[in-house]
């Protein structure tokens, strides 16, 4: 009797003891009525920074957090003279943004998204304080925002990143344009430019193709350096680093590249998916794409309460190529067979040999 009683009494315990396998819903995600909170900040308003955001969206409304519904949004643009700007300005900047982040810290969003690396980078540790989750996309190198590795972004922050590795695209540059063997382009000291032109010049390198670089002033004029490196420096194409210079003043200087490259027909190929008046060939991350693997990063978190730290940085597989059939017809060249059999109609008339994956 007495053991039947033991065995009833540990029964009892055993059923009213917590169950540590069983993972409890949060309460968001069972309340359907629940409004999620995001505050979006980034540094200068541009057309890539807009497609990043629109994925993010995007992603989030394949989860059903729609806004106007069940998300509120908040979105703080910092304005900052990328042309003109000086030290004092950048440190103007820099203030802002640590401004804004106090702000939101107080306010207490179920989650920040930073978009682009200065954000990312000066806004982490105010927010990291008060305990918000942050998810950041359109960030080049995850290095840079002040995450740990490319995989890792450290407490409190996870997020999608446009890396890709400049090997692959070089090799499609080479494919499609076997004979040239120098290329020049032209960066200011924009950081993700001065890095996509280290890495093309390594990477090119181990193919045997060289690359020539001019550095210029962001309110200089693109064409005296691309006299330069055409007659001077002998170059077979122009390859357009990841840099801000090239949507200056109504993208001018990517319009005069475009122009210079038609006049002495030589191809120019820009190592981002930006916008490019005049390229044949885009290759590198998809800025939407990007957006939405921080999309669907941010649904765990606000759904599940998953930690932004235990998940890995996100990033595109291999990087999307575009061609300007039109373009490539001018160069009187022809894409190599093993090529044609991946294309497929993109958006904007453009041909793509590799969707995102």
């Amino acid at each position: 009797m007495h053991k039947a009683a033991g065995i009833l009494t540990l029964v009892l315990m055993l059923c009213a003891a917590p169950a540590p396998a069983m993972e409890a819903l949060a309460p968001a995600a069972m309340d359907e009525s629940h409004v999620f909170t995001v505050e979006v900040l980034q540094v200068t308003d541009i057309e890539p920074y807009q497609e990043a955001l629109d994925g993010f969206l995007a992603a989030l409304r394949g989860k059903g957090i729609v806004a106007g519904k069940n998300l509120r949004l908040n979105r703080v643009k910092i304005d900052f003279d990328v042309e003109n700007g000086g030290f004092w300005s950048r440190l103007g900047v820099l203030m802002r943004i640590r401004e804004e982040a106090g702000r939101i810290a107080a306010a207490k969003p179920d989650l920040v998204l930073t978009i682009g690396t200065p954000a990312t980078r000066y806004a982490r540790a105010i927010l990291e304080d008060a305990h918000i989750p942050l998810v950041f996309t359109a960030v080049a190198d995850p290095k840079e925002a002040g995450c740990v590795s490319l995989l890792d972004g450290g407490e409190g922050v996870t997020g999608a990143t446009l890396y890709t590795e400049m090997s692959e695209s070089v090799k499609v540059v080479q494919q499609i344009f076997p004979a040239v063997r120098r290329i020049g382009m032209v960066h200011t000291d924009d950081e993700n430019g001065v890095a996509n032109v280290a890495a093309a010049s390594a990477s090119a390198g181990l193919l045997g193709i060289s690359v020539s670089a001019r550095l210029v002033g962001k309110s200089d004029s693109i064409i005296p350096a691309l006299k330069q490196l055409h007659r001077q420096g002998g170059v077979q194409m122009f390859a357009v680093p990841l840099d801000t210079y090239y949507g200056l003043r109504k993208f001018e200087p990517a319009i005069d590249l475009g122009d210079f490259g038609v006049e002495n027909k030589l191809p120019v190929v820009t190592l981002a998916l930006v916008r490019m008046p005049g390229a044949v060939l885009y290759v590198g991350a998809d800025f939407g794409y990007v957006g939405g693997l921080s999309g669907e990063q941010a649904a765990r978190i606000l759904q599940r309460r998953v930690k932004p730290d235990v998940m890995p940085i996100l990033k595109q597989d291999t990087p999307t190529v575009l061609i300007d059939p039109e373009r490539l017809a001018a160069l009187n060249v022809a894409l190599p067979a093993a090529l044609q059999r991946r294309m497929a109609p993109g958006k904007d008339g453009f041909w793509q040999l590799e969707a995102a994956r």
